[in-house]
């Protein structure tokens, strides 16, 4: 245990190390979120994408219940992750998004938006939207983190968010972008360090065997067979592939991780971006949803809640010594994603309404100092939520995370998407998207209603497709955001083409062809 505690520390100690290596390096608005003129190369870009795309919300919360739920045909949420979530989204996204926000001159989604459709208040809105839909999924993260070291550590969670909290919060604000993008290079390392480790462990074990045919006989524990009846609702095929659907398709419309393409450098970065990224998430996801799917060889699982499986499978497998590294594993894919998060949220504020509402004639330096005084605010409210929904069981940690995705993609993702693709997408149809997005979200929760888990309601039960679960809710979102951007965009007046000609044809420096 001793030497756990050492890992530890050794973690901890690096990340207050990069915040004092980077702390020249984010001198204003443009260093801070973008690490500089320059940008980043592949691997760092590749890492930062991934590392902010896996966090403790998919290792402790996810692998957990989808992995009880389905046995290992929960892998395919992985292995969607990977092939949809990065190869696709960084060949139809990365160069389009680089190029499109250098020729409207933009840092952050809504500025994005504003400049992209030619509309103020569109700019106000998705900055509230995106700042207060963020606030679930890095709570989540907190949440996830703390039921890990309760069980493994026997911790009280509310120091452990506290610490996490801290070490974020420090290295973020003294190193903006680049710190963030360092750090998610080192933490990358550590988690695929940890995830092999993690495989070879649980592979080890006198539960599991390296036979997986023996696995697959198992019909709890199947490639192919999505569960049995007697786990509940979750064995429907329909439900697993909202899953897939959610989580592969909601990142190309998370703020936090288009953020990447931004400040990715030029194509050659792309390029090994796009590899990188891809096979990162292969690893990560599928190794996180097979320990996950090994849990039906845990009968002992059963009775716990999907956010306590993989904790206490941990504490039953990992030897001492090796839990300090995963324990860094975890805490690692949580400090990048929250470091993300907490930089796309607070720069929507500082750069889209500060700057760009309050305070129109406020200097780089002024801004840049708000910006970072609001990553702490937002940190602060992400612990605070944490640990209430801790203390008062508010919601599980995959409830958590559906709701904040599925509610953003949907929002964003039609508006987003088919606007770097697309000339002919109108500023109606972004409105139109958004309040659907919002609309739908609202009345499935009102009318089909959720239980405590957030994963079942009664009318979505008797459907067999679990209508009112967040992930179902957030496929519904995202499928009528395409559909309403589409429709609206034919059915009105066409975008002005000076506005058009400067988004999609605008000449600039070192246009990534």
């Amino acid at each position: 245990m001793a030497l756990d505690y050492v890992i530890l520390s050794l973690y901890a100690l690096s990340m207050v190390g990069i915040a004092v290596y980077t702390r020249n390096r984010s001198k204003s608005v443009n260093d801070f979120l973008l690490a500089g003129k320059r940008g980043l190369g592949g691997w760092m870009s590749a890492f930062a994408y991934g590392t902010t795309y896996f966090s403790a919300v998919i290792f402790i919360g996810y692998a957990g219940k989808f992995g009880s739920e389905y046995g290992l045909a929960a892998v395919w949420i992985g292995i969607a992750n990977a092939v949809i979530g990065s190869l696709f989204a960084w060949l139809v996204l990365a160069k389009r998004t680089k190029n499109m926000t250098v020729r409207l001159g933009s840092k952050t989604m809504p500025e994005f938006f504003e400049r992209r459709y030619s509309s103020k208040n569109l700019k106000l809105a998705s900055a509230v939207i995106i700042f207060i839909f963020l606030i679930p999924y890095s709570a989540s993260v907190y949440n996830g983190l703390s039921n890990l070291f309760e069980a493994v550590f026997s911790i009280p969670g509310w120091i452990i968010m506290l610490i996490l909290a801290a070490l974020t919060a420090v290295y973020l604000f003294f190193g903006g972008y680049f710190a963030t993008a360092l750090s998610d290079f080192i933490q990358g390392i550590i988690m695929l360090i940890g995830v092999a480790l993690m495989v070879f462990c649980f592979m080890n074990h006198e539960n599991v065997s390296w036979d997986l045919s023996s696995l697959t006989s198992d019909p709890e524990l199947n490639w192919i067979t999505f569960g049995s009846s007697s786990r509940g609702i979750y064995g429907h095929t329909a439900t697993l592939l909202s899953l897939v659907l959610l989580t592969s398709f909601g990142v190309w419309a998370l703020p936090q991780t288009i953020h990447k393409y931004y400040a990715i450098r030029d194509r050659k970065a792309i390029n090994q971006g796009t590899v990188v990224s891809t096979l990162f998430a292969l690893i990560i996801g599928f190794g996180a949803y097979f320990v996950g799917g090994l849990s039906g060889l845990f009968p002992e699982t059963a009775a716990l809640g999907g956010d306590d499986i993989i904790p206490y499978m941990l504490a039953k497998v990992i030897p001492t010594g090796l839990m300090g590294v995963i324990a860094v594993l975890i805490l690692s894919a949580s400090m990048s994603t929250l470091s993300s998060v907490s930089l796309a949220s607070a720069s929507v504020i500082a750069v889209d309404i500060y700057k760009g509402r309050i305070n129109k004639d406020a200097s780089d330096k002024r801004t840049n100092t708000v910006m970072r005084v609001l990553c702490l605010v937002f940190i602060a409210i992400s612990v605070v939520l944490a640990l209430l929904n801790e203390k008062l069981g508010i919601a599980a940690i995959a409830y958590m995370m559906g709701i904040s995705w599925g509610t953003l993609a949907g929002c964003f993702i039609g508006p987003y998407v088919l606007g770097v693709i697309w000339r002919r997408v109108t500023r109606a149809a972004v409105w139109s998207s958004i309040v659907t997005s919002l609309t739908l979200t609202a009345g499935l929760i009102v009318f089909f209603g959720y239980d405590k888990l957030g994963y079942s309601c009664t009318f979505g039960e008797a459907l067999g497709a679990g209508v009112g679960s967040s992930p179902m809710i957030g496929v519904i979102c995202m499928a009528a955001s395409m559909v309403v951007t589409v429709a609206v965009s034919l059915l009105t007046k066409a975008p002005d083409e000076k506005i058009i000609s400067e988004a999609f044809d605008k000449p600039i420096e070192n246009e990534i062809r």
